[in-house]
């Protein structure tokens, strides 16, 4: 006898609930036939996604794919329970590395669980479990405290450039770092990521390509783009290669702003004692920009003017135009851009 056909509505509305609990349809043939395959387990799993994720991925959560697989190495990636994983977070915040600026090791604790979130999101994406059966998006992540970092003041801002551009082994990379930073806002990937052919020599504009696989052009001063032209000139950069390197041609690494931060850290003391980094001089630029030319063109500045949960969606219509960064940049620098509006810099 052949069973009736099963009514339109019917099938969309078994779809929905299948939706809402996270099975698809592929999902239960497989538990019908018993074809699913078990799950692999820590060992095996970490270096699959270690060899998927981006680079900057890779040294954020390296260190705690590695915990993961030193705890649960022989355990299957459904065996872990939400429990387990706030009990490996709490682990890993007690015996994190106390610095200076340590904050009881909660930095440590977010950067665990949204480790084990990468993990389990690509085991969804691969079909190893489902998304109703992750168990590491069920545990939240401590609440993050406020940031330490505050914009220096024009006095700190000049002992910084004079450590950096009379001491060390190579201050002449030095000054160029802290002078790129100060200018630009960019990060240290940004930094790093530099190449000849990143050079708008014309328009006194960079490119930075920085997290998230962002992109744009940055105004920089025509004393600067000197200055970068200069670098790469001298230590034989190739067009497509990093800019930024030492005296012997080869490209500085991270490795370098340790060293830089460490010995301006031992000439000036609250360096030293603030923990003060690169990422200051962001801040530093940034909050000037935004206090004299607005919030928009702080956020332009600063390469957000694209990121969807910046002020909710505000930030879509104070979107800065690259000459009213020009501009900003003008003011700051005290010397002309071509791209810069007429008659607006303020000094």
């Amino acid at each position: 006898m052949t069973a009736p056909p099963v009514r339109p509505e019917v099938l969309d509305a078994a779809r929905v609930m299948l939706a809402q609990i996270g099975i698809s349809a592929t999902d239960l043939l497989q538990a019908v036939g018993g074809t699913r395959r078990p799950a692999p387990t820590f060992a095996e799993y970490v270096p699959v996604v270690a060899a998927a994720v981006p680079p900057g991925s890779r040294r954020m959560y390296g260190t705690y794919w590695s915990k993961a697989v030193t705890k649960w190495g022989d355990r299957r990636l459904d065996e872990i329970t939400p429990t387990d994983i706030e009990a490996l977070a709490r682990e890993t915040q007690a015996n994190a590395l106390q610095r200076r600026n340590s904050r009881g090791g909660r930095s440590a604790s977010e950067h665990q669980i949204a480790a084990l979130r990468c993990l389990y999101k690509r085991a969804v994406a691969d079909g190893i479990i489902t998304e109703a059966a992750n168990p590491a998006a069920k545990v939240a992540k401590p609440t993050r405290l406020s940031g330490t970092r505050s914009a220096l003041t024009d006095g700190r801002i000049a002992e910084l450039v004079e450590a950096a551009s009379t001491t060390g082994n190579d201050p002449e990379l030095d000054a160029l770092i802290v002078r790129l930073h100060i200018e630009t806002a960019c990060r240290r990937g940004g930094a790093l990521g530099l190449r000849p052919m990143d050079l708008d020599v014309e328009q006194c504009l960079i490119m930075l390509r920085e997290k998230g696989g962002t992109f744009r052009w940055q105004p920089v001063s025509p004393t600067l783009m000197q200055y970068l032209q200069r670098h790469a000139l001298e230590r034989r950069a190739a067009g497509d290669g990093q800019l930024l390197r030492y005296a012997n041609t080869r490209p500085v690494s991270r490795r370098r702003y340790d060293y830089l931060w460490q010995r301006l850290g031992k000439i000036l003391p609250w360096v030293a004692t603030q923990q003060v980094s690169a990422h200051w001089l962001r801040h530093t630029t940034l909050t000037w920009v935004e206090r004299v030319f607005g919030y928009g063109v702080a956020l332009a500045y600063a390469g957000h003017a694209e990121t969807p949960n910046d002020a909710g969606t505000t930030a879509r219509y104070v979107k800065a135009t690259l000459e009213e960064v020009a501009t900003a940049l003008a003011a700051l620098t005290g010397e002309p851009h071509p791209l810069a509006l007429p008659g607006d810099a303020e000094s």
